[in-house]
């Protein structure tokens, strides 16, 4: 017995200590250019549309899958909640025997009762998080709408371990400025997901063993 309780701590410490670093989720990979289904031949003329083409009003805005774009990071959410109860119950009963007979005996002043029940209560939660900064995302799908799937990450090794931030959502091409930059504000099904491994990562967290007590603590 006391042998398989030694494994299970072990298994909960690897699986505690491969939860305490993680790792980047897949699927933010860089999208690249689509190639041309069937390649066109060079005629000799200046013009050649199978290199590229921009119309006048678009320029070198990004439209096509492998452009990048420039995200704004300017997510900023505060919430606060407040909230109040109060209940009360008041109940009271009284019987009068009768003055003579056989019940004549009993005390009035024993059959009565009365009850009372009160309750307080009060609530207050608030949170805020704010992430400012910018990351480059290529277009990895455009859609018939004028919208696009934009995906990609930014991984850093730094000498105090690794950080990461990966973006995924879709935009309207016609939001992208000239310089073909986006605000994450104008960014639906924005997924954001900001990460990181290493000494400061784990000196910030509770020690695998304080978390496995306060999982299983019924208080």
């Amino acid at each position: 017995m006391n042998r398989a309780i030694a494994a299970g701590l072990l298994a909960l410490t690897l699986s505690a200590c491969g939860m305490e670093g993680g790792r980047p989720a897949p699927g933010f990979s860089a999208s690249l250019p689509l190639p041309p289904a069937v390649p066109t031949p060079h005629n000799g003329a200046i013009y050649q549309a199978a290199n590229g083409y921009a119309a006048l009003h678009e320029g070198t805005r990004a439209r096509r899958v492998g452009d990048l774009v420039t995200v704004i990071l300017v997510e900023s959410v505060s919430t606060n909640k407040t909230t109040s109860a109060t209940t009360g119950r008041n109940g009271s009963a009284s019987i009068t025997p009768p003055s003579a007979g056989p019940l004549d005996f009993l005390n009035p002043d024993a059959l009565n009762a009365s009850s009372q029940s009160s309750f307080n209560g009060s609530g207050t939660a608030s949170q805020r998080s704010q992430l400012n900064g910018a990351i480059s995302v290529t277009i990895s799908e455009v859609r018939p709408n004028g919208t696009a799937l934009v995906v990609g990450e930014r991984n850093m090794q730094l000498s105090q371990g690794d950080e990461w931030v990966q973006f995924a959502g879709i935009l309207r091409l016609a939001d992208i400025d000239v310089d073909n930059r986006i605000l994450s504000t104008r960014i639906a099904d924005a997924q954001i997901i900001y990460g990181g491994q290493g000494a400061i990562q784990q000196a910030s967290r509770p020690g695998w063993l304080g978390r496995f007590f306060n999982m299983v603590s019924p208080f």
